[in-house]
């Protein structure tokens, strides 16, 4: 099994009903990294955000290996100045110790702040989201303990947004960022989002490298068996998830499209 470089392609793994997990599948070297990325569109996200590059102290030997494995002259913001992938930097204090986010760089974030997540563990990064403590915190820490070089995993996750922004970063309130969706037009104003999410060692600092790679396209654009499957997400999710999401607001338009959709009533 592999993971694409597209929503059509992701959203096959990508979770949308049940409880949480971490879904991942085992790539290949050469899956690693989307290839041709738009490197404008990044640099012009860095230049306009110089507050997505974030590193710590104790990421710096985890930065310069990973510069020198990619080929790269510079630190972590020249890696993602080089990928269309944004790079996330874990270490240890020691070893079995929990993994925090020590280094970042970060050009199309998916409504969170850097600032809020730097330095801290990962159950603290994830705190946002509903059931990570209880369904997933111990699992993704002992995952990551056993992860070993030069193995690559990867996954997939999906939003429903109104937005097709790379950078989504929302300031207004669900339902006026949803006000203007309907099932009539749900094909050109809601957006799927997918954060392809791979981890891998690196051999000497020990530290993990976790990249996430932004892709998104509109609802209409998808096919109909992606679209039935996105809309599993409206029920799939727990009440707490779903609401953080803001499904509420988009749940009836997204529902009555795909039933339309499914009965070759909508167009693609």
């Amino acid at each position: 099994m592999t993971l694409g470089f597209s929503v059509e392609t992701l959203l096959p793994d990508a979770r949308v009903s049940g409880p949480l997990r971490m879904g991942l599948v085992r790539l290949a070297e050469s899956e690693w990294l989307q290839r041709d990325p738009d490197l404008a569109t990044r640099a012009a996200a860095f230049d306009a955000h110089p507050e997505a590059v974030q590193v710590l102290p104790e990421a710096r030997a985890a930065e310069a290996e990973l510069a020198a494995m990619l080929g790269v002259d510079g630190g972590l913001e020249q890696v993602a100045r080089a990928h269309w992938e944004d790079f996330c930097i874990l270490t240890q204090d020691a070893p079995g110790k929990r993994f925090r986010l020590t280094g970042a760089a970060v050009a199309f974030p998916t409504d969170w702040h850097l600032s809020a997540k730097m330095g801290r563990p990962m159950m603290e990064v994830h705190e946002p989201i509903d059931g990570y403590a209880e369904q997933l915190a111990a699992g993704v820490d002992r995952f990551l303990e056993g992860l070993r070089a030069p193995h690559v995993f990867g996954r997939t996750n999906a939003f429903v947004l109104a937005s097709d922004a790379l950078r989504y970063m929302p300031v207004d309130a669900p339902e006026t960022r949803f006000a203007h969706v309907t099932a009539e037009n749900a094909g050109e104003t809601l957006f799927v989002r997918c954060e392809r999410e791979t981890l891998r060692r690196l051999p000497k600092s020990q530290a993990i490298v976790f990249t996430i790679g932004i892709q998104r396209a509109a609802l209409g654009g998808l096919s109909d068996a992606a679209v039935a499957r996105i809309a599993q997400s409206i029920d799939g999710f727990g009440e707490g998830e779903g609401n953080r999401r803001a499904a509420p607001h988009y749940a009836h338009s997204l529902a009555e499209y795909a039933r339309q959709r499914a009965n070759g009533k909508q167009a693609a």
